[in-house]
């Protein structure tokens, strides 16, 4: 299987390339919606796009990636998740709708759930609450998006010092 992934995150998009590959997915990166649609690839069986893609939203190409590649599935992955947001995507084309707090399981789950009378697959229902370390984890990588990946101002927006920050964002990201 192949698919493309959209993330304009570089650290968060190597990481999740890293353990869809693990899962014998075959990965093409991309950093944003026009270099995706530039590549040569002709047939792909999946593609996980972010939401927030720098200033753009990722909702926005879902139709030219829709009509560039008809028959894969498409996978909106985002960290911010609501109804309305979810509802609008789908309504677009997107065929799933995943918060990043999803596995890389639960996201190959949704790449493999193509038509033909393969079923959807369930919607991630938690067991418990994602832990506090996954929580601080998420809340430190939505203020270093919205301050362009500037670490300094990330920093002082949180409260902490640099170098405490620079060590989090070196760890992997916890599962839950």
């Amino acid at each position: 299987m192949k698919a493309l992934l959209i993330e304009d995150d570089e650290s968060f998009r190597a990481t999740l390339a890293f353990a869809l590959k693990r899962r014998g997915l075959i990965v093409i990166e991309a950093r944003n919606t026009r270099d995706a649609l530039a590549l040569d690839e002709e047939v792909l069986d999946g593609i996980v796009l972010d939401m927030r893609l720098g200033n753009r939203s990722g909702a926005d190409a879902i139709e030219d990636l829709k009509k560039r590649w008809p028959g894969c599935r498409l996978v909106v992955l985002t960290g911010y998740g609501s109804i309305p947001e979810a509802l609008r995507t789908m309504r677009l084309g997107a065929d799933d709708y995943l918060l990043k707090s999803a596995g890389a399981e639960q996201i190959m789950a949704a790449i493999r759930g193509g038509p033909g009378g393969t079923p959807r697959p369930a919607p991630h229902l938690p067991t418990r609450p994602p832990s506090l370390a996954r929580l601080e984890w998420e809340h430190i990588q939505r203020v270093l998006h919205e301050s362009g990946g500037n670490v300094s101002r990330t920093a002082e927006i949180l409260g902490i010092d640099r170098r405490t920050l620079q060590r989090k964002l070196a760890k992997m990201p916890p599962e839950c």
